[in-house]
């Protein structure tokens, strides 16, 4: 691992997901991390964006909870059945970390509908390819095609452990499909068939609406920051 700059504490500032609370952050830039340098860092509670990796450091507030799935023990709910099935017309693409124009442009309309981000929020072309064509640990990205239509895209960083969700877009127009949740399912398949033990989900905020969705796919693990050891949950939280 090649790290760019040492680990430091960010400014405290308004929390990205609770906006009621103030938070802080440990961070560092790094390149070049083997399979197994990643899984520490995801094992840690770590998240990255490009060559950015960090995790919470507030003082005050541990609700952000890595949450890690049990490719092993995983099986598909009902209702998690119901939305493979209405997605089964889809091809499912594993393509290198290349940037494509119309990557971006679903990244905007993702963005401007399922957070109603402006403009200012969404960032540049040039923001977009720093943040998810930079890579510096092993990676790729899955793409969803409706016949020659792209509808949805996943990025995934791939560590010796797990298979590591980091980004996923669709387009607003086929939100009824559940892609979301769909292209959670098929990560979750692709860890197993690549021998996997987890697959990694980010942080779970039970009292963000865009992130409490996480603990449907059981059993789970859950990071406990004080032991800095994983928790298995079968039941949601």
């Amino acid at each position: 691992m090649r790290l760019l700059s040492p680990p430091k504490l960010s400014p405290e500032e308004t929390c990205p997901y609770l906006e009621s609370r103030m938070s802080r952050h440990e961070f560092f830039l790094a390149s070049s991390l083997s399979e197994e340098e990643l899984e520490v860092c995801l094992s840690k509670g770590y998240r990255k964006f490009g060559i950015y990796y960090f995790r919470p450091a507030c003082s005050k507030c541990q609700l952000c909870l890595p949450l890690r799935v049990r490719v092993d023990l995983f099986k598909p709910s009902k209702s998690q059945k119901r939305i493979l099935k209405k997605n089964k017309d889809l091809e499912i693409k594993y393509r290198t970390l290349t940037f494509k124009e119309e990557l971006y442009q679903l990244y905007r309309l993702h963005s401007k509908v399922r957070f109603d981000y402006n403009d200012e929020k969404i960032g540049s072309r040039e923001e977009f390819i720093q943040t998810h064509f930079t890579p510096s640990a092993p990676g790729m990205i899955v793409e969803y095609w409706l016949k020659d239509q792209l509808i949805a895209a996943g990025f995934i960083d791939i560590s010796s452990e797990a298979i590591s969700s980091v980004y996923f877009i669709y387009h607003p127009d086929y939100k009824d499909r559940g892609l979301g949740i769909f292209g959670a399912l098929k990560e979750i398949e692709y860890a197993k068939a690549l021998s996997k033990k987890y697959f990694y989900l980010g942080y779970f905020v039970k009292e963000n609406n865009f992130m409490n969705y996480k603990d449907q796919f059981r059993p789970f693990e859950i990071y406990d920051w004080k032991k800095e050891d994983w928790n298995l949950c079968e039941e949601r939280l």
